[in-house]
């Protein structure tokens, strides 16, 4: 009987210098959403319950190590035992009833993360090869930040324009793969609770530069997302502001560079109106024809010095004749 009181004691405290010591070195990031509170409080639950298997499993195996050793002289061997019923039962129900607690627990904290508020902000957020849009339809506004009000429920509506990503924002917890396909729209809700601004990334691999696959979050008061709605809202006056934000929801500043330093695709800077030689050696005026017909069908006229197969063949149908128009408008300021 010493032994098992010597060994629970030391279980105990092993149990409490391994919890203190993961819960120390911060596993998680910091929390700014509701529902990261009830994934918390479930993942700190699941620390609790490793540290305590892992110094059941590490103090038996020390104790019997260092006490039940073969002294010097010893050369008799150890009591044989056949088996113990009462401890196979208990190491068969204990475990079970884990499982189960753990099963009911996790299927009310999945319950509570995807509560519905029906005042929730609806938030339609597009994936793309390799950059995200965010479109607020109650505002008809698109934007490549996403802004969120504090402490007011967001219904995040994902799809993806080509292949297979996954919204993940760390400090909110929940994640959601973003579909292909129209008829694939996944649902994701998040209330912020934090002001702060946070990056959201791709969690699932998607191509070559899945890496740099992230975009801004802001989450603001309330009345400072209002501001920021009418000041998004203004833009839609100005052709040249429009095609700014296009070239970056649409991930064209991924491949064009703005300020005349080679990339992916040709610079931006000083296009408009140049001449510039293609692939087969001949040379073109890059008018607005020009560039329109690079955007929709860029195969078409390919420039010198860049390979066919990098530029994305979906323009035409991801942007409306007004988006492209903007664009070509952003292209021809950029002097």
């Amino acid at each position: 009987m010493k032994h098992f009181v010597s060994v629970g004691v030391l279980v105990v405290i092993v149990t409490l210098l391994v919890n203190a010591g993961l819960n120390a070195i911060g596993l998680m990031p910091p929390q700014a959403s509701a529902q990261a509170v009830t994934i918390d409080n479930l993942f700190s639950l699941h620390v609790t319950v490793i540290s305590f298997l892992f110094a059941l499993i590490v103090v038996f195996l020390l104790y019997s190590v260092i006490v039940f050793r073969r002294r010097p002289g010893e050369t008799g061997d150890g009591a044989h035992i056949e088996g113990h019923t009462g401890l196979e039962v208990t190491w068969t129900i204990l475990p079970l009833a884990t499982v189960l607690t753990f099963s009911a627990l996790g299927a009310q904290a999945l319950a509570d993360t995807r509560r519905i508020d029906p005042q929730a902000l609806e938030v339609r957020v597009i994936g793309s090869q390799w950059t995200w849009r965010f479109e607020y339809p109650e505002y008809g506004v698109t934007s490549d930040t996403l802004v969120l009000p504090v402490n007011r429920q967001a219904l995040l509506r994902l799809t993806s324009e080509d292949v297979l990503h996954s919204f993940w924002v760390p400090e909110f917890r929940v994640k959601q793969d973003a579909l292909p396909g129209a008829d694939l729209v996944k649902e994701l809700r998040v209330t912020p609770t934090q002001l702060g601004e946070y990056k959201v990334r791709c969690a699932e691999l998607c191509g070559r530069q899945h890496a740099y696959m992230e975009g801004p979050v802001r989450v603001v008061a309330a009345a400072d997302f209002d501001a920021w709605v009418a000041e998004e809202a203004a833009l839609a006056a100005d052709p040249v502001a429009r095609g700014a934000k296009w070239s970056s929801a649409f991930g064209c500043v991924g491949c064009h560079s703005l300020d005349g330093q080679s990339g992916v695709g040709p610079t931006w800077k000083g296009l408009a109106g140049s001449t510039v030689t293609l692939a087969d050696g001949t040379t073109r005026v890059a008018d607005d024809a020009f560039l329109i017909e690079s955007i929709v069908d860029p195969e078409a006229t390919l420039v010198q010095g860049f390979p066919a197969n990098l530029m994305p063949k979906t323009f035409s149908d991801k942007l409306t004749v007004e988006q492209i128009q903007d664009l070509v408008a952003y292209i021809r300021s950029l002097k």
